[in-house]
């Protein structure tokens, strides 16, 4: 039986990427050595890091100014490396806070300076995106998170500031058209639309560096894997590959203005029945809906056990909500055909005719 994968992340991967990931895993390049195995300054590798950084170039339109780099730590490093090497020793910065990866950011920042909490939607349990945000102080930079995977929120309109503007992408970007020139540092875990964890893509406007007057930890300076060229230590050889392939099949597909509308026509085809259907409903703002993680759950909490059952005999996999919210979360990132959203929609089409 098909699985019909709506994991949150770890997600799906294309089938095509998959294949041949694998493939490099045994034999890479037909040179009778695995990907894993050779040095990670051999020629082989070199090509593979430049063209993945090419096609971040090409693919999100990065001006030259900006420096394209794959880290390891995940959006959780990035965290502190983000305030440390951009706000100044006595300077200020604002963070708006949408969920639990935004805290988490928040917690970091608060390590190294005065950090100021300039929107929040905790009120609400965060079902909504914070609007007409005012920044009253000189701040050194102003932190978001465009898309909040466990309450199923994301911005639609970038947070108005004259200060540098700070975003972690983890879990849309690529997904839809971005303006990189409104950023000074955007960064992204690879685990959702890229490739598995294990590396983070971080783009950083090169002039905003430096400017801190702090002291900061060689591996924690963003201009140390600049001169490096993302290779100050041994990079994560694997998951920069299997990025550099779905990058690679995104552009084939026809780039980001392509997926970002086949995006949307997923996620209108999931929520559209969400709103139709008597037995659900959608748990966020509907203004502020995510197109990457559906957030939603039943009326009827009796009916649960039942809908379980129908997902598994469906093949549908990892839509059960996060612990921390419940219900339902449907993840529609770029490899997830709109095959399977149509499947979710009959399985919960044929929980309501069973249950009328």
């Amino acid at each position: 039986m098909k699985k019909h994968n709506f994991s949150a992340g770890p997600c799906i991967l294309p089938q095509e990427v998959l294949n041949e990931s694998s493939q490099a895993i045994i034999n890479f390049n037909n040179d009778n050595l695995s990907l894993i195995e050779i040095s990670h300054r051999s020629t082989p590798f070199i090509k593979v890091i430049e063209e993945a950084k090419e096609l971040v170039r090409e693919l999100l339109k990065v001006p030259q100014e900006y420096s394209i780099l794959f880290l390891q730590g995940g959006a959780s490093l990035e965290f502190l490396m983000a305030p440390y090497n951009l706000l100044s020793i006595n300077g200020k910065c604002g963070y708006i806070n949408t969920g639990t990866w935004s805290k988490k950011a928040i917690k970091e920042a608060k390590m190294i300076g005065n950090t100021l909490v300039i929107a929040d939607s905790s009120d609400k349990n965060h079902t909504y995106i914070p609007k007409n945000i005012e920044i009253n102080e000189e701040l050194d930079f102003v932190h978001y998170t465009s898309n909040n995977t466990i309450y199923g929120t994301q911005f639609k309109e970038y947070p108005k500031t004259n200060s540098i503007l700070v975003c972690d992408m983890s879990s849309d970007i690529f997904s839809k058209r971005i303006d990189v020139s409104k950023f000074g540092l955007i960064y992204a875990g690879a685990q959702k639309n890229m490739g598995p964890a294990g590396t983070t893509l971080v783009i950083v406007k090169n002039s905003i560096l430096g400017n801190t007057g702090r002291e900061i930890p060689t591996m924690l300076d963003y201009n140390t894997h600049i001169k490096k060229e993302s290779m100050f230590n041994t990079p994560p050889v694997f998951p920069i590959y299997v990025s550099m392939l779905t990058l690679r099949w995104l552009k084939n597909k026809g780039g980001v203005d392509y997926i970002e509308k086949t995006n949307n026509h997923k996620a209108q085809t999931l929520y559209d029945e969400i709103d139709r259907n008597p037995l659900f409903y959608g748990i966020v703002n509907k203004d502020d809906r995510s197109n990457m993680n559906v957030t939603f759950t039943l009326n009827n909490k009796d009916l649960e056990s039942v809908f379980d059952s129908l997902c598994n005999k469906k093949g549908l996999n990892g839509i059960k909500g996060h612990r921390s919210v419940g219900g339902y979360r449907a993840s529609l990132y770029n490899a997830l055909p709109l095959e399977s959203v149509e499947v979710l929609v009959k399985t919960m089409q044929d929980l309501e005719k069973n249950n009328k």
